[in-house]
């Protein structure tokens, strides 16, 4: 299943991407089980302890994490370092080796070894955080699809969020939206043009305000006038209010619909009524249960992105659904 990953390193990533060699490294000594491949089981073990400071101080600084984090983050990375090979070392010979009865001498010894052996092959530690991440990806597609099967309904057919495009169409694309998000901006000017190439698609619009006051007003504004006023109102309030630059505050959105030729005043006046409160509770807790954090977010077909994309990254994922259909 095709995925979108948008997003930089944090400091929970850091500490992942450092796993990665280290849970790789297990796995690695497990399918040397030959008896004479002991060897290398030790060599990757004591790969994994040796390298514990260095990976995670190299990825906490990738992370950008602050000084406290990053120290955090190596604590965390040697500990589980050393587990690893103490772990590994439990599954070799009982007569072959014991990394915890070493004397100093041979601990260096040792250390001197692995640390030729990295400097002769540097890629292992890349190729162990490569295999990692994509057994992450796997896993985490396989939960996205059927986090996506059990909120089908809630998500395709709530009765209530706003529809465009084409409503028979083919694709179905699910946007969370906030207003005031920069990356959601960009994404309404993606998804005009790709509804314009593309005739088969149906985007469904999830008013998902959690930036700000001003997201949260944005969008019971719009919410109200789609309650009162129908589609027609929401579709025109939505492409002025992702456009709109400035300070929000019911003063200013009640002259924006009254610009619009709306009832700004009657739309302001319905901003707390219970029915926007019920929608906006509802998609939180989709939200939630989709485990979606940021925006934009989108659900196409049964595929979840998270995070911005260019035209022709959707169009891909169109096209690969289309195919599977």
């Amino acid at each position: 299943m095709l995925r979108a990953r948008v997003g930089a390193l944090d400091g929970q990533q850091s500490q992942w991407r450092a796993v990665a060699v280290f849970v790789a490294g297990v796995g690695a000594g497990r399918r040397l089980a030959a008896p004479r491949q002991w060897h290398k089981r030790v060599m990757i073990a004591g790969l994994c302890s040796y390298m514990a400071r260095p990976i995670a101080r190299v990825f906490a600084c990738l992370s950008g994490a602050t000084k406290q984090e990053r120290t955090n983050d190596m604590k965390f990375t040697r500990t589980l370092a050393l587990t690893t090979a103490l772990t590994m070392a439990s599954a070799l010979p009982g007569t072959a080796f014991d990394l915890t009865s070493m004397t100093d001498d041979e601990r260096n010894a040792f250390r001197d070894e692995v640390r030729a052996y990295l400097m002769d092959n540097p890629e292992v530690l890349m190729e162990a955080i490569g295999v990692l991440e994509q057994r992450q990806a796997a896993a985490q597609d396989a939960m996205d699809e059927d986090l996506v099967k059990v909120n089908a309904d809630a998500l395709f057919n709530d009765g209530y969020s706003h529809v465009s495009g084409n409503p028979d169409g083919d694709i179905t694309i699910v946007e969370f939206v906030d207003y005031q998000c920069g990356y959601c901006r960009k994404s309404y000017d993606v998804l005009q043009e790709l509804l314009e190439k593309d005739q088969g698609v149906r985007l469904i619009l999830k008013e998902f305000p959690i930036l700000s006051e001003a997201s949260m007003l944005s969008a019971r504004y719009a919410i109200s006038a789609q309650n009162q006023f129908g589609e027609e109102a929401y579709a025109t309030l939505h492409d002025a209010l992702i456009t709109l630059r400035g300070n929000v505050t019911v003063e200013s959105l009640i002259k924006l619909g009254d610009d619009l030729g709306l009832d700004g005043q009657g739309i302001a006046d319905g901003m707390n009524a219970p029915e926007v409160d019920k929608v906006l509770a509802e998609n939180r807790a989709l939200g939630q249960r989709l485990q979606i954090t940021g925006t934009p977010a989108f659900v196409m077909h049964d595929t979840m992105a998270r995070g911005y994309m260019p035209l022709e990254q959707m169009e891909q994922i169109i096209a690969t659904k289309r195919e599977e259909s």
